[in-house]
This record gives C-alpha cells, structure tokens and sequence, in this order.
C-alpha cells in the first residue's frame, strides 16, 4: 500500500472515530436536559410531551398533603396551579409559600410526577426565569381586576 493511501485510510478513520464521539455525547447531553417550564407554560400546553422537565415556582399555601413518603403539594406562578405527587425525603428548606423547582413527568390527567424537588436555598436568590414568570403573572393578575370607578371619581374633584 503506498504512503498517500495509508494516509488517506488514517484520515478517513479519524474522522469515523471523531464523528461517533461526538454523536454519543450529543445523545448523551440529550437524553439529560431538563428544561425549565412554569405553570402558565404547562396550562398553555408548551411543555415536553413525553420527557422529563422541571417547573418553577412557589409551594402553594396550604396544599401540602402527606401519605407516608409520598406527597402532594401544588406549584403555582400565581396565575396558574400545578398538582405535584412526590415520593421521597424533602429537602429542609422545602415550605409551603416558599420557592420550588421539581423536576420530572406530566401524566396524562395532568398532574406532575416529580423524580426530584429543589427547595430555594436562599431568602434573596430567585432563578431569572422564576422571577420573571411569577412578575409576569403578577401584572396578568393586577391587569384583570376591575378598576373601582366610583371611588376614583369620588376623589376627583
């Protein structure tokens, strides 16, 4: 075999061998991606069908049920809820009224399986897109009250 022919063959191979590693870890970062996803974006139907992703937002008031290890427990951004079954030890900080994000499946009549629940750590830290989606859908809210006319037109001179 001549010397071009060998190089060309090394080459070739080095591609090959360069190419199915880069494809397993493509597949392997795939198969790992949790995306984030809020309530409102649930309820809209924007969430992955079929693969595990997490939801953002605050343990709802007075929602938290126990049956033995298994928990129930609503997520909301304060626009929409979200039922969550969990089964496992919580994390100490995991409160009602306080920031969660829980990852895992939605079943089919909508509610949430959780693999995993992630308890805010910190009274001032809020992931971007929690603060966003809960500030968002707090202006959705101020937005639909009725406005008070007569009390506004009482202070008008």
């Amino acid at each position: 075999m001549k010397s071009w022919k060998k190089r060309g063959a090394i080459v070739v191979g080095g591609v090959a061998v360069i190419g199915i590693a880069a494809a397993l870890v493509l597949n392997a970062l795939n198969s790992n991606i949790a995306l984030y996803v809020t309530p409102t974006d649930v309820v809209a139907g924007k969430s992955p069908k079929g693969q595990a992703f997490r939801i953002g937002g605050m343990v709802k008031d007075g929602s938290v049920r126990r049956d033995n290890l298994t928990v129930h427990f609503v997520v909301t951004d304060m626009a929409h809820d979200i039922p969550v079954s969990y089964t496992g030890i919580l994390p100490d900080l995991f409160k009602e009224g306080k920031g969660a994000v829980v990852q895992g499946r939605l079943t089919p009549t909508g509610d949430f399986t959780a693999s995993e629940v992630l308890a805010k750590h910190d009274e001032n830290y809020m992931p971007p897109e929690a603060k966003h989606a809960l500030d968002k859908a707090q202006k959705a809210k101020d937005a639909a009250k009725p406005v008070n006319t007569e009390s506004a037109a009482k202070v008008a001179p």
